[in-house]
């Protein structure tokens, strides 16, 4: 997958919008756009949709800390952006709130294997720690839900734009 100059640039500013947009909402918890986002851009750049994912993720690293939280960052965007690409390309806009929905609610499920093996849980722990978290996944799911429903209009957009950019 050569890049072109435009789109280095390009998705280096989206990874930016990813993390800038993270910390504008932190003062709401577990409630952002980042599910939003990369299903947006999975649906217009498709397996080119890693590299703003990866540069948020990168972003996330350096200015909060490569520590063991970090580390489940570095796959639990990419379960969302494998489930996305798995879509057909024309989903109606609820299925699309529907997936982002599903992997804020799955979130701590995602995040608990890196934990237990980070911190030698055995099954019991992790459960347990999927258990304590939840009530923090309900949260992310409701909001990723209602998020959800910008994927269709910021793609639409991003499509728009990238097209007018080729021609």
């Amino acid at each position: 997958m050569k890049l072109s100059v435009r789109e280095i640039t390009l998705f280096g500013m989206l990874g930016a919008v990813m993390y800038c947009s993270k910390i504008l909402m932190e003062f709401l918890p577990n409630i952002h756009l980042l599910g939003t986002l990369t299903i947006a851009y999975t649906l217009t750049f498709r397996k080119k949709a890693l590299y703003p994912i990866y540069i948020y993720v990168l972003l996330n690293g350096l200015f909060a800390g490569f520590s063991m939280w970090w580390i489940p960052y570095l796959y639990v965007w990419t379960v969302l952006w494998a489930v996305t690409m798995l879509l057909p390309k024309k989903c109606n806009r609820l299925v699309y709130m529907l997936v982002c929905s599903t992997h804020g609610f799955l979130f701590g499920t995602l995040y608990a294997p890196a934990q237990a093996l980070m911190f030698g849980l055995n099954f019991k722990g992790m459960i347990a720690w999927i258990v304590a978290g939840f009530p923090f996944d309900c949260i992310q799911g409701v909001g990723n839900l209602f998020a959800g429903i910008l994927i269709v209009p910021i793609a639409t957009m991003l499509k728009r734009a990238n097209q007018m950019i080729q021609n």
